[in-house]
């Protein structure tokens, strides 16, 4: 081995031969390192010897394994070290492009993705509920139903909702199709007086009989129907505000046109017949007896139809309740609000006949679609009004005698907005079907 000692601190003879080392400082890793010469391998089974110090950056004259630098210290060190052999962890091996965390970190991405799409489409879906009506609404014509003298307001809400035989909108066509004839002006087919509660009663609806006898003001007394055709909404409201006592805080009328559109835009309605029913001349229908669905024109013809029915105009009343519980149930159907063409049309139908008071609001026309609904899903109740002669001999015909006790129990309890939970006696008849 060379000698490295300052060549002033040795004794001098004649014949020393002194030697230089002319390496680095930096490549030696100690005062007195040792030249490279070939690695030797300790055999096997015996544990390799510990490496020297800063001898981690040399290499062996092959250019392979560091000197000193055991190839299998590292399996060793990492043995017992769960993160050093996690390819997958931070700084280890396989953390470049295309590594597990990579392909976590993507997946992560592309649900947070799919998770704000979901949100959107959700919320769009929801805008898109709320802006169909609303717009709908905004194509309803208004009338002026308010009369100037009236009762006194109370609690809960009272609206009158009518059905009406007009034409106009209609077509040559539909009129044929439809079974309307060509008479000018319109009539009610229906007249409902719908009661929500504020005391946590049951929702209501009181089928009104067209024929039935009543005082109309300024006009003697007549059918009920007559008010209708003599002034429109606003005398109707006030013969009905008058005979029952009630504050009428709403109108809402639908015509032919929108009637059947809506039936057609709902795909059907599924009805329960509960007998043949043949009446060419009323209402253009020969109907079969049990349950089906109905189309448009034949379900307009259903409930129009009296002349064929033993109870004559109290059995169309009880029709009519009929149909408007099945429609709510057939517009509450997912394939009513999903379909989004479906949930649109049926707006666009409805709204195309639709008549409402100038008073009366988004608010309160879905205060009256919930009142129907609760009655389609026996949370309701579905009234008629007490009668006592349903052919009652009168200067305009025969008409419908209302029983005035019951009546006015009935009306009263409305008035007042009493709780009622089951039906008042004498305001039920026996219903289509049952």
């Amino acid at each position: 081995m060379p000698d490295t000692r300052d060549p002033s601190a040795r004794p001098t003879h004649g014949d020393d031969v002194y030697v230089v080392d002319t390496r680095k400082a930096g490549r030696r890793s100690s005062p007195r390192a040792a030249a490279p010469g070939p690695r030797q391998d300790p055999p096997r089974g015996q544990p390799r010897p510990p490496q020297a110090a800063g001898s981690g950056s040399r290499r062996g004259s092959d250019g392979g394994t560091p000197v000193g630098r055991d190839p299998g210290s590292r399996r060793e060190r990492n043995a017992g070290n769960p993160v050093a052999r996690d390819p997958g962890s931070r700084g280890g091996r396989g953390s470049g492009p295309g590594a597990p965390t990579e392909v976590k970190r993507t997946r992560l991405r592309k649900g947070r993705a799919a998770l704000l799409l979901a949100a959107v489409l959700i919320i769009a879906w929801l805008a898109f509920l709320v802006w169909v009506p609303v717009a709908a609404w905004g194509r309803v014509e208004r009338v002026d139903n308010a009369p100037g003298s009236r009762p006194v307001n109370t609690a809960g809400y009272n609206y009158l909702l009518v059905g009406s035989d007009s034409r106009e909108g209609l077509t040559t066509a539909q009129r044929k199709a439809l079974g309307t004839g060509t008479a000018e002006g319109k009539r009610t087919d229906t007249i409902m007086l719908v009661h929500i509660s504020e005391s946590g009663g049951k929702p209501i609806i009181v089928s009104i009989p067209r024929d039935s006898y009543v005082p109309i003001p300024g006009h003697g007394s007549n059918k009920i129907n007559a008010a209708f055709a003599l002034g429109g909404a606003k005398l109707l409201t006030e013969t009905v505000e008058q005979v029952t006592g009630v504050y009428i805080d709403g109108y809402v009328e639908i015509g032919f046109a929108g009637f059947a559109g809506m039936v057609d835009g709902l795909g059907g309605v599924y009805l329960c017949v509960p007998r043949d029913m043949v009446d060419p001349k009323g209402a253009h229908i020969n109907l079969k007896k049990g349950c089906q669905v109905l189309s448009g024109p034949d379900a307009l013809g259903y409930v129009r139809s009296r002349y064929e029915d033993p109870l004559g105009d109290i059995g169309r009343a009880n029709r009519q309740r009929q149909f408007l519980g099945a429609v709510m149930k057939q517009a509450a159907t997912p394939s009513t609000v999903l379909l989004p063409w479906r949930y649109k049309s049926v707006a666009d139908a409805v709204s195309s006949g639709l008549i409402v008071g100038q008073d009366t609001s988004l608010r309160d026309a879905i205060r009256v679609l919930q009142a129907m609904r609760a009655v389609s899903n026996d949370q309701g109740l579905s009234l008629g009004v007490p009668t006592s002669d349903l052919a009652y001999p009168t200067d305009a015909g025969l008409a419908v005698k209302w029983d005035t006790e019951k009546a006015r129990a009935l009306f009263q309890a409305i008035k007042n907005d009493e709780p009622l939970t089951q039906a008042p006696p004498g305001t039920t008849t026996k219903e289509p079907g049952k």
